[in-house]
């Protein structure tokens, strides 16, 4: 799962899922479910989904978060409190019913915390979508290609996929806008991030004809 990868600790982890009314109750009940199959353990073992927070203050911190926002008025589905085990482990955690501009809403979580949003429709979802400081992947999942395409054309983020995980790839270039940053790497944009143009400028003595050849 994309909330998961790195234990929640990854630029591109899933952070913020806006979801379309009709959908929402269906698609929450079958996310929690699939969020508590994860497996929380040693990182080392193969089975494991998901593995300690980097560092304790860390997983204070996002603690600190997810207990602002649901004090903030959030409905916890699934985890929230450390867990009691040793180590920094932070269980799979599902927030929805997040108030606008509560640190769930407006901040990162750094972890294996997920936030679900109910929108009425895809303008909603769009608006929803782009309302954030940061930008740099946004991905969104429909039966219909064309207007997937036309959705992620519409995120203001440097990368948009349509049925797909939010990934870097060496052959296209990465980076985000807003507070993501700005720049490329990766591919031929990320290679010229790294070189220095020189420009050479010959400039003909003012009486000298200049002919072109076409």
């Amino acid at each position: 799962m994309s909330v998961s990868i790195n234990s929640g600790q990854s630029c591109i982890a899933a952070k913020r899922f806006i979801v379309v009314d009709e959908v929402y109750d269906q698609f929450v009940d079958r996310f929690v479910e699939a969020m508590d199959d994860q497996l929380v353990g040693n990182p080392m073992d193969e089975a494991t989904d998901i593995g300690p927070q980097a560092r304790a203050d860390l997983m204070d911190d996002l603690h600190e978060q997810v207990e602002a926002t649901l004090e903030a008025g959030a409905a916890c589905r699934l985890g929230g409190e450390p867990m009691d085990r040793d180590g920094a482990f932070y269980p799979p955690t599902v927030l929805t019913d997040v108030p606008a501009d509560s640190p769930a809403d407006s901040e990162e979580l750094f972890g294996p915390v997920a936030t679900v949003f109910r929108v009425p429709d895809e303008a909603a979802a769009i608006e929803k979508a782009n309302d954030t400081r940061f930008g740099l992947g946004a991905s969104v999942w429909t039966a219909d290609l064309e207007r997937g395409e036309r959705v992620a054309r519409q995120f203001e983020s440097g990368l948009a996929f349509v049925n797909e995980l939010v990934k870097s790839d060496p052959r296209l270039p990465f980076g985000g806008v807003k507070d993501s940053g700005y720049g490329r790497e990766l591919a031929r944009d990320g290679v010229r991030e790294f070189v220095n143009a020189k420009t050479i400028w010959v400039q003909q003595a003012a009486h000298e004809e200049t002919s072109s050849v076409e």
